[in-house]
């Protein structure tokens, strides 16, 4: 059977859903035969019975819904504000200081050089170097992201700054 499928190319006038996946609607209210009948699958009395019920999705059965047991921090600038940190961006951070410290005048400033002097030792963690402190040396330092003044910083000290994919 699935060498007659594949036989004939697919299109418009032969897609179908995949077996099981659709089901026919509930006709309810059509006599005791049919099992929903009388009360229709809603059960006898209360909230839920009556026409017009709100049967929300996000109803929790009475417990603290989530939406008022999560901290409420407000501000759209607040990157811990919005729901879960979902959009938090991480990065490492290396400032300038720390490379004149630690580099020779020259010298290649890979991740691997960096893991190596104890700076940006987290894996899967990006690498951002910022201009906190001075530099003096040229150095060629290899980071996945610069801020604008440390990447004119070691520029102006005659090093070169290089981009690494993510």
């Amino acid at each position: 059977m699935a060498d007659e499928i594949q036989d004939e190319p697919i299109g418009l006038h032969n897609l179908k859903p995949a077996p099981g996946s659709r089901r026919p609607r509930k006709r309810v209210g059509r006599g005791e035969g049919s099992g929903l009948g009388k009360t229709s699958g809603r059960g006898q009395k209360g909230a839920g019975s009556r026409s017009g019920a709100k049967d929300r999705a996000r109803f929790e059965g009475g417990q603290m819904p989530i939406h008022m047991r999560m901290r409420k921090l407000r501000g759209p600038h607040m990157k811990k504000s919005m729901p879960f940190e979902m959009f938090r961006t991480h990065t490492q951070t290396v400032n300038l200081q720390d490379l004149e410290a630690r580099f020779d005048s020259g010298a290649e400033v890979t991740l691997d050089a960096l893991k190596a002097v104890g700076l940006g030792k987290r894996k899967d963690v990006p690498v951002k170097i910022l201009a906190k402190g001075e530099i003096t040396k040229p150095l060629t330092v290899h980071a996945h992201k610069f801020s604008a003044s440390a990447r004119e910083a070691i520029e102006g000290a005659g090093g070169t700054c290089t981009v690494v994919a993510a």
